[in-house]
């Protein structure tokens, strides 16, 4: 099992049926604790085909940032002017597939597929528990982005969420939470 720093995170308190997710903002209205709740009670899709296509995406919540800089950051990764757009995936099989990370930048470089993955099914680095994991460690990618460990779980149908997180030499460390809609694509 993977070991990771997010293991002092409380274990769900949901029994019985899952919470009722149903939307990107849903999700970005949880804190990061709730949103790991949710998570540890999410189930894995049985086919990497669930996540095909051009996912739109939202930074949900950054782990230990304070109120005071969370909030502005939460409404501005819910904005168009935020850069991140999404992640399409292309199933290979139903256990194996491909994708990247959709950027915008105007007047720069305008809008971009950077940072191409590969999609596995695999232990969490968050519970041990089956999850879809998003591996970034491609020559293609520079160093830094080889260390990031994605992850998603399907928490209503369509609708996705993950943790990003950073591998160290040990251990994986939660960074940031994030969403995957396939149903506004």
């Amino acid at each position: 099992m993977l070991s990771t720093q997010t293991s002092s995170s409380p274990a769900s308190t949901t029994t019985g049926a899952r919470p009722q997710v149903q939307s990107l903002d849903a999700l970005a209205a949880r804190s990061s604790r709730e949103l790991d709740a949710l998570y540890r009670s999410a189930t894995v899709s049985s086919s990497m085909h669930a996540a095909d296509g051009a996912l739109i995406g939202r930074m949900l919540a950054v782990k230990s940032l304070p109120g005071v800089i969370a909030s502005p950051l939460r409404r501005f990764a819910a904005s168009r002017s935020f850069v991140w757009e999404g992640k399409t995936f292309q199933a290979s099989s139903t256990t194996r597939g491909v994708g990247h990370n959709r950027v915008h930048i105007p007047r720069a470089l305008g809008r971009q597929n950077l940072f191409p993955f590969e999609t596995l099914f695999g232990p969490s680095a968050i519970d041990g528990k089956p999850t879809l994991i998003l591996d970034y460690d491609l020559d293609v990618n520079p160093s830094y982005i080889r260390h990031i460990h994605d992850e998603i779980r399907e928490v209503a149908p369509g609708l996705f969420l993950g943790p990003a997180m950073w591998k160290g030499e040990r251990d994986k460390s939660l960074v940031l939470w994030f969403g995957l809609d396939a149903r506004l694509s």
